[in-house]
């Protein structure tokens, strides 16, 4: 008898585990949603304003492209 009330008991926590997960994963859909709604408001809004996003543009970052390091090699040989 007592290992069958663990056995229950394991069960149970294991279902209301899953119950939780899947609600958690529910909620973050949801929020998702709502963001994405909320983004496309915004720059609807912008739009209406004369704002453009820049498109195509690169993004900035401290690293040095290798061509720009190679001529400076060459320059010393």
């Amino acid at each position: 008898m007592p290992d069958e009330s663990k056995t229950d008991d394991v069960e149970k926590l294991l279902a209301e585990e899953k119950a939780v997960e899947e609600r958690k994963k529910r909620l973050i859909a949801e929020l998702l949603k709502q963001r994405e709604a909320a983004l496309k408001d915004f720059d609807d809004q912008l739009a209406k304003l004369g704002h453009h996003a820049p498109t195509g543009k690169a993004k900035r970052n401290h690293h040095k492209k290798p061509e720009a390091a190679a001529p400076s090699a060459k320059a010393k040989a």
